[in-house]
């Protein structure tokens, strides 16, 4: 499911409202979450699953076209961990 089929979904089970608003909510929703993982911080909806960054350590990669070495700096990638109620669902 792609963000604009999430919309339009939402819209049709909420006919009373806008599809803009319900664009705005999304939009909002996301946004929040990015900026609480920015901030280092994690998000939990209970259910579904926690959203939390982990650290990589800078390495030494290739280049597939090349085979060239490359420095790849360390960096923060976000991380999610599926809820327990979403894992036995997926698994029944």
């Amino acid at each position: 499911m792609i963000r604009s089929e999430l919309v339009q979904k939402l819209a049709d089970e909420n006919p009373e409202l806008a599809p803009r608003d319900v664009e705005r909510i999304v939009a909002i929703f996301f946004d929040q979450i990015t900026q609480r993982l920015a901030e280092s911080g994690r998000v939990e909806l209970r259910g579904f699953g926690a959203f939390s960054t982990r650290s990589r350590d800078a390495r030494t990669g290739r280049n597939p076209r090349t085979g060239e070495a490359v420095e790849v700096q360390a960096k923060r990638v976000p991380y999610f961990k599926p809820g327990k109620e979403m894992r036995e669902r997926l698994n029944m």
